[in-house]
């Protein structure tokens, strides 16, 4: 028997890469990304970190420990455009720089997006300055994320919360009620209705709670979505998942 050695050729064009950080208990984040980006010539990895419960701000921090390794392991050694760090309440918690800095000493040469960051571009992005606030997180939490955006210097007309302790949860929550309750919320005087928190099944409803409440909704995941979009270049408008992807 006779071996040829043949050799390789590789592509010239490599698809941008995403690299997802996704929480070990988070039903919804993966399926969201794929909703939206399955057309577009993207390559997405996703690591899993581990979280704790019960969701409190010391929990958050210590899952944030974790990045750089988790960030490690996302095709070691290899380049990644845009590394995402899928928590909204964890970024808040931790702080961005120090979700940044963690993931840089990884991957120096990726753009950083998380929910809270993202969230906030897009709000500037449509010019929405009054917001109505959901979150499914426990009182204390949902407090803190109500705290960071008016140091952001947004005004919030009313909130609600659903009050869940534990992550894994959230992801079970069920559209339709969530849906329900979301449309029937004390919007006066808001822009927008901004829902926090990657795990809950907001993405797949936005589109019909913009036509029953007549006002812009915006969510963690999908804000999120749209920023990692903007940070690799293939932000162009999607339709079927609210106002903010026909806003490019």
């Amino acid at each position: 028997m006779y071996s040829t050695k043949i050799d390789p050729k590789f592509n010239a064009n490599q698809n941008p890469k995403i690299g997802l950080i996704a929480l070990a208990s988070d039903y919804m984040i993966e399926k969201d990304f794929i909703s939206v980006i399955k057309d577009k010539k993207i390559d997405f990895f996703v690591n899993r970190i581990e979280c704790f419960n019960p969701l409190t701000s010391s929990n958050l921090i210590k899952m944030s420990e974790k990045v750089t390794d988790v960030t490690k392991d996302i095709l070691p050694n290899e380049k990644i455009d845009c590394v995402v760090y899928g928590c909204t309440s964890g970024t808040i918690a931790a702080g961005y720089d120090s979700i940044e800095k963690k993931i840089k000493i990884a991957k120096p040469d990726a753009k950083v997006t998380t929910p809270s960051t993202a969230s906030i571009k897009a709000l500037k992005k449509l010019n929405l300055n009054r917001i109505a606030i959901f979150t499914p997180y426990p009182k204390k939490l949902n407090d803190e994320v109500i705290d960071f955006f008016k140091q952001e210097n947004f005004e919030i007309t009313s909130n609600s919360y659903f009050d869940i302790a534990s992550d894994i949860d959230i992801g079970k929550v069920d559209s339709d009620y969530l849906f329900d309750v979301l449309s029937k919320m004390d919007l006066k005087g808001a822009d927008a209705l901004f829902i926090s928190c990657t795990a809950l099944p907001a993405l797949s409803i936005i589109d019909k709670l913009e036509k029953k409440i007549g006002k812009p909704v915006l969510s963690s995941n999908q804000a999120l979505i749209w920023d990692t979009l903007e940070k690799i270049g293939k932000n162009t408008s999607i339709n079927g998942f609210g106002k903010l992807f026909l806003e490019n």
